[in-house]
């Protein structure tokens, strides 16, 4: 803990009755924003702490992963500001190739236009255009949730800083020869008409069909099976494994394909699963990748059969057909010439889609630019291999390994318009040229640049240092490079954290991107289920900070944050939230009304009560507890640790018993306001990184200074007193105790008993007046009658119930339990006893059995007691 040496509140601070979080967050973020808290200055000697922000898409806006995530990159930053660190969050958005394009291109269709109509120029000009009035609504949301990044630093992929960078490591790569061009299979979308990604491919179970078909006549036929039945017009051979005896004979033969007037070989490939199927494959080399390879290493032709549009092209009677309806025509025709041997639908199978317009993906033979990523995945791999990077939860290693260590050459070329345009030109006689950012483009007749952009992948690669004004060296990139930290999801560290590590390897002189990848899961709805518009259950979190506030969205967040782990959420659960930071609002409102003050140090030890001792030894275990918790990346864990000890050990228990000590006033009250405040102070601190608003509005009241966000985070002073912690424990043993007999017998809150209390010998002498104002306990006066008695913890408790309560019909209702009870103990015992009911019933039916049983013997101990505890009359 720290000594507050600014200045004081008011002696009377003004709070209002209750907490509008509307009324309040939007005034405060702008506040920080305007005083420059979130900025990051290069020339300070303070330690760096650097993270970016994984770059939104510039058409999204906020959704519930997005909260999720920058609520744990700001407890993360600006607990690391609190520590004295020179904290650079670095905002930023991604210029979204297909995703922007296709708003666009949806904006045009509206005028009756499309892209084309335009040309390029124009049609890029447009794009710019929606960005500048349009895009980036999801900054503005930022702010909501209160997302503490240096705006003044923010960039965009598309950027001139960002495109220079773009251009440097494609021209390097280019001339490490690391950057090819080659026709290979790629994933294709009919509908954006572009090669992209593996992660825009989302893969679902469709209902399709599986045909058997034979080729070939008499012994030299085979037959093979098929969902793409299209596919066969650019068929070039049948693959069997070489070890397949029922095939050696066809092996090296050429057989009649069907509806066409051509023959193709019958080729012997180990990749072939001779338990599969028939153990005979078509191989389709321009339209599969397995068969690609096959076709490759037997020098099979290419027969590219569908535009790409995914129309059929073969001359014939099929030219001119969409795939799906080649698909049943073709089969027709091989049913009518008798090819067909065997038709299955529906066959449920697993197929790609578009993830941006849920199109079919078609396999494709595509002439594009590839990054040969052999040697940068090997660096990405060994980086995380010899401990220069850490990735949090460390069980995630496998998967990444499992991801670079057998990665494919990555395809960085999209047939898109709005993008960084790939920086090669190709001149009159063959010339193909690389040009650096720097460098003059080939002039003269003849000359073209490549009409292909690339990937979006390719540019966010680069975050971590482009941002920073890489490929120059920045005062930016000596500070704050390399980034500290990586938050991001589990489901892009194959996609964006992998190819940000061989970027940054690559470029940075083998000086890694990040030291530390801490993985979260994703946000699911209270079931477990994914949320999706589709299924009904997505939630637009800007409703639930209308709703509940900010803070409540964020503290729900971080209390489901579990390393490495999908997050359910409800909208109960954010009301929880919401009602925790009104009991922090009220119950701080309430102690700084009773005294709670943070003036002047804090009063020696031996002028402490045993419950000011308790609780500042257990605030600096908490203080100690959440430090470790931050270090692990432990959310969930050290949220629930402030949750119960703001609530529970604050609020419910010191506030309540230091009520008759601030009733009586005097120099007892000075000293336990006094630890009050600090004890307010310290917690408000470790609170705000979470829940920043309702934290500095109380926060600012209570002390007088400037904010929060810029104060010092706590240090665990070192002051513990056990014996102080192991009293107030017996106390509230004995209190919890009472409570549970008190409404055991029926009796309300707030009813007042007369009681007699034996404390003699036990520290709880000196908390008499507080059990008594806790439990609402009389003194013992004229006619008392201990009517019950209770023996809790070494301390006795004599209550007079005669007239509070009905004792003969709340004897009756007991006994009456008991005897319930009793019943279930024997009928339960009676079936676990029986062998030939374990022997057949359900693992999960003994187990409820066994725990009616528990249950039972509960109750009837219970019960029991309670019944001795009633006053003999």
């Amino acid at each position: 803990m720290t000594e507050n040496t600014q200045q004081q509140p008011a002696s009377n601070p003004e709070l209002p009755t209750q907490y509008v979080p509307a009324e309040v967050e939007g005034k405060l973020y702008e506040r920080w924003v305007e005083r420059g808290y979130f900025e990051a200055d290069e020339k300070s000697e303070k330690p760096p702490f650097t993270v970016v922000i994984p770059p939104p898409n510039v058409t999204g806006s906020l959704h519930l992963g997005h909260a999720f995530e920058h609520t744990l990159i700001d407890a993360v930053t600006r607990r690391k500001r609190m520590q004295g660190y020179e904290t650079l969050w670095q905002p930023g958005m991604d210029h979204a190739g297909i995703a922007t394009q296709n708003v666009v291109e949806r904006e045009l269709a509206k005028e009756g236009k499309s892209r084309h109509d335009l040309g390029r120029e124009a049609f890029v000009e447009r794009v710019w255009k929606w960005k500048g009035e349009s895009g980036g609504q999801i900054s503005g949301q930022m702010r909501r949730l209160g997302d503490g990044v240096a705006w003044s630093r923010e960039r965009f992929t598309m950027d001139e800083g960002l495109s220079k960078a773009v251009q440097t490591i494609f021209k390097k790569l280019y001339d490490d020869e690391l950057i090819y061009r080659a026709e290979r299979i790629i994933n294709w979308c009919p509908r954006c008409l572009t090669a992209i990604s593996d992660i825009e491919v989302e893969y679902q179970d469709d209902d399709g069909e599986l045909v058997s078909l034979k080729y070939g006549e008499g012994e030299d036929s085979v037959e093979v099976a098929t969902t793409r039945a299209e596919t066969m017009l650019g068929d070039t051979a049948v693959a069997v494994h070489p070890d397949d005896e029922r095939y050696a004979h066809l092996v090296g033969k050429r057989i009649k394909l069907p509806l066409t007037d051509r023959t193709i070989p019958v080729v012997a490939d180990t990749h072939v699963d001779p338990e599969f199927g028939t153990g005979a494959v078509k191989v389709t080399p321009a339209h599969d990748p397995n068969d690609f390879e096959i076709g490759r290493r037997h020098d099979l032709p290419n027969i590219t059969v569908m535009d790409e549009r995914a129309v059929i092209t073969v001359p014939g009677p099929f030219e001119g057909l969409d795939r799906m309806e080649a698909r049943s025509a073709i089969v027709a025709a091989l049913r009518a010439e008798g090819r067909i041997v065997a038709e299955k639908r529906p066959y449920t199978h697993s197929v790609g889609h578009c993830s941006r317009c849920k199109t079919t993906i078609e396999p494709r033979l595509s002439l594009q630019w590839w990054v040969k990523v052999g040697p940068l995945a090997k660096a990405a791999g060994d980086a995380v291999r010899d401990d220069r990077v850490t990735i949090h939860p460390k069980e995630m290693e496998s998967r990444y390994f499992g991801w670079v260590d057998n990665l494919h050459d990555w395809c960085i070329s999209r047939q898109l318009w709005w993008g960084h345009r790939i920086p090669v030109w190709y001149g009159p006689n063959g010339e193909t040229v690389c040009v650096g950012p720097d460098d003059e483009a080939p002039a003269g007749e003849g000359w073209t640049q490549d009409t292909d952009v690339l990937d979006t992948w390719f540019s966010s690669g680069l975050w971590p240092f482009s941002t920073l004004g890489w490929p120059e060296q920045t005062p930016s990139v000596e500070k704050f490079y390399p980034n500290s930290i990586m938050i991001t999801g589990y489901d892009i560290l194959f996609f964006w954290v992998a190819r940000m590590m061989m970027f940054g390897l690559y470029a940075m002189d083998g000086t890694p991107p990040f030291g530390t990848i801490v993985l979260h899961g994703m946000v699911r709805d209270q079931f477990g289920k994914k949320m999706s518009k589709s299924f009904g259950n997505a939630v637009n979190p800007l409703d639930w900070m209308d709703k509940y506030g900010s803070d409540a969205v964020r503290f729900t967040l971080a209390r489901g944050a579990n390393p490495g782990i999908d997050v359910p959420i409800g909208e109960d659960w954010v009301q929880g939230s919401r009602n925790f930071a009104n009991k922090v609002w009220n119950a701080t409102r309430f102690a700084m009304m009773n005294g709670a003050t943070v003036e002047g140090p804090l009063p020696d030890a031996a002028d402490m009560s045993a419950t000011d001792r308790w609780i500042l030894s257990r605030l600096n275990a908490v203080v100690a507890e959440v430090d470790a918790y931050y270090e692990d990346y432990q959310f969930a864990k050290l949220s629930d640790s402030l949750f119960h000890f703001a609530w529970d050990e604050v609020f419910d228990w010191y506030v309540e018993l230091s009520k008759t000590t601030f009733i009586d006033g005097g120099a007892a009250a000075k000293v336990s306001g006094r630890v009050l405040g600090e004890v307010l102070d310290v917690t408000l601190r470790l609170l705000h990184p979470i829940v920043p608003f309702v934290t500095e509005t109380l926060w600012t009241t209570l002390t007088g200074k400037e904010s929060v966000v810029v104060a010092d985070w706590p240090a665990d002073s070192g002051f513990r007193d056990v014996a102080a912690e192991r009293e107030i424990e017996h106390l509230q043993q004995v209190i919890t105790e009472v409570r549970r007999f008190r409404s055991d017998q029926g009796l309300q809150p707030g009813q007042k008993v007369p009681a007699r209390l034996d404390l003699t010998g036990t520290p709880l002498a000196a908390h008499e007046a507080a059990i008594r104002q806790l439990l609402r306990l009389q003194p013992e006066g004229e006619g008392f009658h201990a009517t019950a008695t209770l023996p809790v913890e070494g301390a006795t408790v004599a209550l007079d119930l005669s007239g509070t309560i009905d004792v003969e019909a709340e004897r009756k209702r007991l006994t009456k339990d008991l005897g319930a009870a009793e019943k279930e103990k024997a009928q339960a015992t009676a079936k676990l006893g029986n062998e030939a009911f374990l022997a057949k019933a359900p693992d999960n039916v003994v187990d409820k059995i066994r725990g009616r049983l528990t249950k039972a013997e509960t109750d009837i101990e219970r019960l029991t007691a309670q019944l001795a505890g009633l006053p003999q009359g």
